[in-house]
């Protein structure tokens, strides 16, 4: 009785792992190679697949999605003989799980290596300067030579980025020091524009200010001018409107005779000989203003001599 007992067990154990084995669950984005006695027969793919237990074996389990793969730095030689380090960043997919199984034996290694031997086939073209700002450029070249290349091993390269290009130190040092000459010169150079803007600036400035004050004192030079003019005028129509005798006028020019010797610099001035006629003129009025009526010998006609009477303060 034990001894069945013991071979039913068995049977279940054996039924359970067949039942394991017949029974595959594949992950999504995800792929499995199955071999019969060595030999591929098919691909199984996301899902519950049935495969024949002790016969179907899974080969291999792909992941599908697309991966990303850094190398460590390679030191790549340039055409000027500089030695350069260059980090490289892949990423691919894997499209064809059965090549990427049967096609190449790993193909990490190989993108790797293919990455390296291509990537000093395309700096040792170029000089330092091109190899730092061809960036672009090399990946391009990069990606196309590596997209060709994986495509039988069911591999699709989507892109290649140089992470890091690392010149040597003595190179390090001589491309700071020349930046920055070129910038302490862009410096200069800014500052010196600068002060040639400002000084052109403020010379128009000045100049303007210059113009617009020669402009001002000249419009009030004539404006000035206009005024006193006017003013004259004015003087001029109101004495010919108030129709001024000889005694007025007599006495007129009497009282500008005190303005003509002001000032401390008129030491010597002149009377001019129209003053005696004023002064007959003013006697004359002052005795008819005595008499009531004019005096013979005060209207009698005296020739005008012109004469010059020098008076000192």
């Amino acid at each position: 009785m034990s001894a069945v007992i013991i071979v039913l067990i068995i049977l279940v154990v054996l039924v359970f792992i067949a039942l394991i084995k017949t029974i595959q669950v594949i992950p999504q984005a995800s792929a499995a190679i199955v071999e019969r006695f060595g030999r591929y027969t098919r691909t199984l793919n996301a899902g519950l697949n049935i495969v024949v237990p002790f016969i179907d074996t899974i080969r291999n389990r792909i992941d599908l999605r697309e991966q990303v793969v850094p190398f460590p730095p390679q030191p790549v030689i340039t055409q000027d003989n500089l030695v350069v380090n260059i980090d490289t960043v892949i990423y691919y997919q894997v499209t064809d799980a059965r090549a990427a199984t049967y096609e190449v034996a790993s193909y990490i290694q190989a993108i790797e290596q293919l990455t390296v031997t291509t990537l000093r086939n395309i700096i040792g073209g170029m000089d330092l300067e091109r190899t730092l700002t061809s960036r672009e450029d090399i990946n391009a070249a990069l990606r196309g030579v590596l997209d060709e290349a994986t495509g039988k091993w069911g591999i699709r390269v989507n892109r290649v980025e140089l992470k890091a290009i690392e010149p040597p130190t003595s190179i390090q040092d001589s491309m700071e020091k020349q930046m920055r000459a070129d910038r302490d010169k862009r410096a200069a150079i800014l500052q010196a524009e600068g002060v040639r803007q400002s000084e052109i600036l403020r010379a128009e400035g000045e100049k303007q200010s210059a113009i617009l004050r020669a402009e001002g004192e000249s419009q009030a030079a004539a404006l000035r001018a206009e005024g006193e003019a006017q003013a004259v005028r004015t003087v001029f129509e109101a004495i010919h409107a108030g129709d001024p005798d000889q005694k007025l006028l007599s006495y007129q020019y009497l009282q500008m005779l005190p303005k003509i010797a002001e000032g401390d610099a008129n030491k010597l001035w002149i009377v001019p000989s129209e003053i005696g006629d004023a002064l007959k003129g003013l006697s004359g009025a002052l005795g008819n203003m005595g008499q009531g009526a004019p005096s013979p010998s005060v209207t009698k006609d005296v020739p005008a001599a012109r004469r010059e009477e020098p008076t000192v303060d």
